[in-house]
């Protein structure tokens, strides 16, 4: 009898080593994977991942950054908002409302003024990365726009200062890219229906390289002017492989959206 309960009592340790078996060598492959997918990354002689490249998204974040339905002039969107939801302050949403009333003349889209950072990542045209070791430039087809991020180390420059595009100030975390953005004008839109901000306006993107050709972009917006906390966007970025694919000139006319974006419906 005593035979007996030892050999279950064995049986049962066994079983319960064999049962971890699959866990540790299901972690082991996870590990393997991780290891095998960041040495499959391209980079630079320093040893960063190259973001280099003329990238796109296939979002229709443009038209409105959360999730809606199709409409007159405007195909459905799945939105690239986590949650979302926008948490606007209460003192905040007649401004969203009234912008949305008046978005055929109030949206820089619509004036061909530039659209701000993170806008200008998610409007419906490529754009150029060219990295190097202290400075990383953005080079956009819409409206000739280049945006300059800094990698030496520098600070932001004191201000208050009004800028389109802000002041991009970057550093690497591991294998991810991070882009402070500050010193903003109020005048730009997160999309086509409003959605606004301050010039209190703070942006904080992250470029990951997933692989050679998709970029994993995050961005998280903080303005306490407008929002009642920080809110995130995380789309995937393409990379164009066609050969001998550039940017081409693209000279932004007022008149030309009226035909070619229509707004009613949105």
């Amino acid at each position: 009898m005593k035979f007996m309960k030892f050999n279950l009592a064995c049986w049962l340790c066994l079983a319960l080593e064999l049962s971890l078996v699959p866990f540790a060598v299901s972690g082991q492959e996870a590990g393997d994977a991780r290891e095998s997918q960041a040495a499959s990354i391209p980079r630079t002689a320093d040893g960063n991942p190259d973001l280099s490249g003329i990238w796109q998204v296939l979002n229709r974040a443009n038209d409105n950054v959360l999730a809606h339905s199709a409409s007159d002039g405007v195909p459905a969107g799945l939105g690239v908002v986590i949650g979302d939801e926008i948490p606007y302050r209460p003192e905040a949403l007649p401004r969203k409302e009234e912008n949305f009333a008046n978005r055929e003349t109030r949206d820089t889209e619509a004036n061909c003024y530039l659209s701000g950072v993170p806008r200008i990542t998610y409007m419906p045209f490529p754009f150029q990365i060219i990295q190097l070791p202290e400075v990383t430039t953005f080079l956009y087809e819409y409206a000739h726009a280049t945006r300059y991020v800094y990698t030496d180390g520098s600070e932001h420059p004191e201000g208050p200062i009004n800028w389109w595009m802000g002041d991009s100030r970057g550093h690497w975390e591991d294998d991810t890219l991070v882009v402070d953005v500050v010193h903003f004008t109020d005048q730009t839109w997160f999309d086509r229906t409003g959605n606004f901000h301050s010039e209190a306006l703070h942006v904080v993107e992250r470029y990951s390289l997933v692989d050679a050709t998709h970029i994993d972009y995050e961005v998280t917006i903080e303005d306490p002017a407008v929002f009642s906390r920080p809110w995130t966007m995380r789309m995937t970025l393409y990379k164009r492989t066609e050969p001998n694919f550039q940017l081409l000139e693209y000279d932004c006319y007022a008149f030309e959206w009226e035909q070619y974006y229509p707004y009613p419906g949105l």
